[in-house]
């Protein structure tokens, strides 16, 4: 067969293959992959993410961030880094602890003080529940749902508002996270209120506030972005050591 020669029968295969690929490449309809979640590794083992912060990880696991930071012997410190592995259950034995107890008597300097003002240890400090600020509604609205509902995982309420109003910090305190790394929040910010109190908004865009920005009450945050069902929306949520609870009891009566 010469060069200048097709066989037929690879002619019309060839044609219809080509057919195939125009007919679908005119198609409107593509396919957006959700975010991906990062996966705990096996025996409880989190690999961090760049862009991931202790807050982050703590929410996303119901933790405390406190006792996440004990059990991988961080101190008081915030500082994690890409790859890094953290433990998402106490270590055996307590291991990770043991670092951040007092070094024996007889390593520590002479006190000034009576032994009894020594700091709590660090076990029985995860368990202090500080009292909680006033709270303020963080958006005008009504309830899409409540604290408890299966369409929220039972975790917070929803606020059904117009896309783009002002959606407002709920209490003083610290941003300690924005970014759309949680799924199912979409554009969300963590703010941390005390050692024991966070509160979360989600389905937020145009943040106004970065990480390690102080925020008062009522100071705007960013706008109401969409929900599921594309709907204007903002999901809410306060915990406490890590566990969420119901707001509206906080919240002021409307």
């Amino acid at each position: 067969m010469s060069s200048g020669s097709v066989r037929p029968g690879l002619l019309a295969l060839w044609l219809l293959a080509c057919g195939l690929l125009v007919a679908c490449g005119g198609q409107a309809t593509r396919w957006d992959p959700a975010p991906r979640q990062p996966q705990a590794a096996s025996g409880g083992i989190y690999v961090v993410q760049r862009g991931d912060t202790l807050y982050q990880i703590a929410f996303r696991h119901g933790l405390d961030w406190r006792d996440l930071s004990r059990w991988n012997g961080l101190g008081d410190g915030e500082l994690i880094f890409p790859g890094q592995r953290l433990r998402l259950h106490p270590p055996p034995g307590g291991t990770a602890q043991a670092a951040r107890r007092p070094p024996p008597a007889d390593e520590r300097p002479p006190a000034t003080a009576p032994p009894r003002a020594v700091s709590t240890p660090p076990a029985a400090a995860a368990q202090t529940r500080q009292p909680g600020p006033s709270w303020t509604w963080p958006a005008q609205g009504e309830l899409a749902y409540r604290f408890g509902d299966e369409t929220a995982l039972g975790r917070g309420l929803g606020i059904r508002g117009r896309a783009g109003q002002p959606v407002v910090a709920a209490a003083p305190g610290r941003v300690v996270y924005t970014g759309s790394g949680l799924v199912g929040y979409g554009e969300v910010i963590i703010i941390k209120h005390n050692q024991t109190w966070l509160s979360a908004y989600g389905h937020t865009r145009g943040p106004l506030v970065g990480e390690g920005d102080e925020v008062t009450a009522g100071q705007r945050l960013a706008a109401m972005g969409e929900g599921p069902g594309q709907r204007p929306l903002l999901h809410f949520e306060i915990r406490v050591n890590g566990e969420p609870v119901d707001p509206l009891p906080l919240l002021p009566a409307r």
